[in-house]
Order: structure tokens, then C-alpha cells, then sequence
């Protein structure tokens, strides 16, 4: 059996109860994205897009999904104490795939679950995300039954950061057992009108030793002179598999930030569709990786020039160590018309050793004539000359390779724009070099 055919099968029986428990926003799309979804199934590695990750395998396994939505017996405000505390944000939890309602905060603003904003949602939802160009979004989009409101009015800067944490968790109220594997479909909007400024940053966590299947779908819309800084950090465990599919339009003057960090995973692969819809408009997307193990972390980019006037620069760097596999396939498209393009993609990566694998493909499709575009990459390993300089002056093997990784993945940490996040990102990066990441002391979440 293929593995779409279980969730073909599973829509058709529990429909009436997908559409009992979620918004007519989300219901009006839902039928679509199945026919959509029935008709793709999931890309295979035939697909160009796809080619490092084999989609079938993440989903064959027979995954539960809390379609009745039960409750999930935790308070995060009591029970997380993890890697990014005191960063002076506003902060919110997502838990699995459900806006957790207590102690909400606004500051002229609107954040909430998808359900209680029909207006907005039902405006922009599933705009971006099109069910009918990729088979995931379109079975994150036929099963996701709620998720995440961000709404900025015109001229609106938000002074605080947002930041969301987003906790998965296995184990229902009044559960006679525990449930040991879960798939989770969690959803996310972010509607910035013109002029208005935030900065979010989402972080990964695992609250239960159980395997999860994550698939995310974020569509943030950026209007004109608008500002969005997004940052999204996982640290889950190796038993976890995390699909994220990003989706940006950008109009005029507006300016982007993105950052993928990825500190402690199982298996993960993120997608960023990004679109120059306006001109004068910028972007930097930042990317940081660090495997070991088996782990497997796959950064697929497509940035799409549509006006003149434009500018995108990305930098993503990788430090794999042990059997690690680690994929990165960017593709800038300057399409007609779209003159005095400026862009710059750059894929740096690190093997630490020659079990570790690394596959990328930096791609520029040009179709305008006055631009400034350049793609580079390089693979490599430690400096056996560095090794052996440090070695000559009493520094340890291990310490001597810990710190030329840290150096080397420094680069990323400080072009980001959210400065406690950064400090604090410099302590986490040294503590996963040196395995002290499994267990975060504190954490109540942790077992």
C-alpha cells in the first residue's frame, strides 16, 4: 500500500468529524486539498524538490491523529523551563496543533486560535499555501483542524518579540493508554498590514518520548514598507520527524528575515517559498545546522523575483558529524522583467567526518538581463593545519575541533537581528557541540 492511501482512506471516514471540530474558514478549502492530495499523493524523489527526502517513508508509518480533539493534560507556563527563557518577548504556546488559551497578551495587536478570527482568516487562509503544487500542504490543509492567528494592523510596530512555543505531546486527558506514535498538522498565519513591524521566533520542543510526525504550514503575508523578522528553532529528539512548508509574499519596500536553526532533530525537512511581489522589497534568509547520529536535515528555498528592484541574500551553513545527512537546494528565479535583481545564495558545509553525507544544489534561473545574482557553495572538512597548530599549544583533539565548528557556524549566529536571541544562541551552539543538549536542566517536560 502507498503510503497516501491510509490518509486517503482516514478523510473519507472521519470528514464529518474533521469539519465538526474546525472552522468554516479551514472547512471551505478542506475537500479541495483532499481531491487536490488524492490526485498528487506525496512527492516522490523523482520530483526535483524532493529528491534528498524520501516523503513516502516519513508517512508510511500508521500515525494517530487527534481528530476529537481531547484535551492534552499540560500547562507549559508550569512545565517548560528550556533553552530560550528571559529573552523579554511576549510569550504564547502552541500544543501539538492548538493555540493554548491562557494568559493571552496583545500590544495592538491580534494573536490567537484560527477559530475565533473568521474574518481574517477567512481572507487569507490557504491563499499562498496552494494545495494543488505540493501534495503535503495540500494533507497538512485537508486535516488541520486549527492553529495560529498573527495579525499586525496598518503602521502597528510591535516593540516585543513574539515568541511561540510549540510543544508536542502524546498523551490525552483521561487516556486508558498512551499513544505511541502521533502525527501532528498545525497551521500558521501572519498578516502584516502596511507599515507594521514584528519579530517571532518558534521553537521546536518534545514533551514525551513517543515519535511524532510534524507537518507545518505558515503563510505570512508582508504588506507595503511592512517589516517581519521570523526565526524557527528546533529541538526536538531523534524520534521526531518535523515538515515545514513556509510561504512568504512580499509587496512593496517591505523587509524579511528569516532564520531556520536546527539544533537537536530527528528527521527534518524544511520548505521556504518566498515571493518579491512588490518592488524595492528585501529579504535575508539565514540558515544553521548541526547533526549528528543518523539525524537528517533537509533546506529547500525558492526565492521568486516577479518586479524589478529586489534584493535577496541567503547563507545557510552546516556542521555534520557521525552518519549525519544534511541536504540543501536553493533556487533564485528572476523572472521577466524583474531588472535590477540583486541577489546572492551561498551554501557553506562542514563534514566532521567521512561517514557524514552532504548534498547541495544552488540553482539561478535568470530571465532578465540588468541583474546582479551569484550562488556559490563548498563542502569540506576540519583543517588538519588548524588541528595540529591548536594540538601544538596543549588544546585537546576534541576541545580543537569543537572549537573551529563553533567559529565556523558563528557566521550564521551573527547576522541575526534579534539580539538576546543571538547571545543566547552562541551558548547553545557551544553546549551542542558538546552533546549537553539532550536534556535541558529544569525542564519538567523532559523524562
Amino acid at each position: 500500500m502507498q503510503s497516501e492511501e491510509q490518509y486517503i482512506e482516514l478523510y473519507e471516514q472521519a470528514r464529518e468529524m474533521i469539519f465538526s471540530h474546525a472552522p468554516e474558514a479551514m472547512n471551505a478549502v478542506r475537500d479541495q486539498a483532499f481531491e487536490d492530495f488524492r490526485r498528487q499523493g506525496f512527492p516522490s524523489k523523482k520530483v526535483e524538490r524532493y529528491k534528498y527526502t524520501d516523503m513516502q517513508q516519513l508517512f508510511a508509518p500508521d500515525y494517530g491523529l487527534n481528530l476529537s480533539r481531547l484535551k492534552i493534560p499540560v500547562d507549559p507556563y508550569e512545565a517548560f523551563r528550556c533553552d530560550v527563557p528571559n529573552l523579554s518577548t511576549s510569550l504564547f504556546f502552541m500544543v501539538n496543533d492548538m493555540f493554548y488559551q491562557g494568559h493571552a497578551q496583545k500590544e495592538n495587536m491580534t494573536i490567537g486560535s484560527l477559530r475565533d478570527h473568521p474574518e481574517i482568516v477567512s481572507k487569507y487562509y490557504a491563499k499562498l499555501a496552494k494545495t494543488g503544487e505540493d501534495g503535503v500542504t495540500a494533507l497538512n490543509t485537508m486535516l488541520a483542524q486549527d492553529g495560529l492567528l498573527v495579525y499586525v494592523p496598518k503602521n502597528v510596530k510591535v516593540n516585543r518579540a513574539i515568541q511561540v512555543i510549540n510543544i508536542l505531546k502524546a498523551t490525552p486527558q483521561n487516556a486508558q493508554r498512551q499513544v505511541p506514535d502521533l502525527m501532528v498538522n498545525r497551521r500558521v498565519l501572519i498578516v502584516l498590514e502596511e507599515g507594521a513591524e514584528v519579530k517571532m521566533l518558534f521553537c521546536d520542543h518534545t514533551a514525551d518520548d513517543r515519535r511524532f510526525l510534524a507537518t507545518q504550514v505558515i503563510e505570512a503575508y508582508v504588506g507595503n514598507n511592512a517589516s517581519l523578522d521570523l526565526y524557527c528553532m528546533e529541538e526536538t529528539h531523534y524520534k521526531n520527524v518535523r515538515v515545514s512548508n513556509v510561504y512568504i509574499d512580499q509587496q512593496a519596500n517591505s523587509r524579511v528575515n528569516h532564520n531556520v536553526i536546527t539544533l537537536h532533530n530527528g528527521t527534518t525537512r524544511n520548505k521556504l517559498d518566498l515571493t518579491f511581489s512588490g518592488e524595492g522589497a528585501e529579504c535575508e534568509c539565514y540558515g544553521c545546522v548541526i547533526a549528528d547520529k543518523e539525524q537528517h536535515v533537509d533546506n529547500n528555498t525558492l526565492i521568486t523575483h516577479k518586479v524589478p528592484h529586489c534584493t535577496s541574500n541567503e547563507l545557510y551553513k552546516y556542521v555534520l558529524d557521525d552518519k549525519s545527512t544534511g541536504a540543501f537546494a536553493g533556487r533564485v528565479l528572476v523572472e521577466h522583467g524583474a531588472q535590477k535583481t540583486t541577489s546572492q545564495m551561498t551554501n557553506q558545509n562542514l563534514t566532521a567526518t567521512k561517514e557524514a553525507r552532504m548534498y547541495t544544489q544552488p540553482m539561478l534561473e535568470i530571465y532578465a538581463d540588468d541583474v546582479k545574482c551569484a550562488h556559490g557553495s563548498t563542502v569540506g572538512q576540519l583543517n588538519d593545519a588548524a588541528l595540529f597548530y591548536m594540538r601544538q599549544r596543549g588544546i585537546s583533539l576534541g576541545e580543537a575541533r569543537l572549537l573551529l565548528q563553533n567559529a565556523f557556524i558563528t557566521e550564521v549566529i551573527d547576522k541575526m537581528k534579534l539580539e538576546p536571541l543571538r547571545d543566547r544562541l552562541h551558548y547553545l551552539v557551544e553546549k551542542r557541540f558538546r552533546g549537553e543538549l539532550n536534556k535541558c536542566a529544569g525542564c519538567k517536560l523532559c523524562k
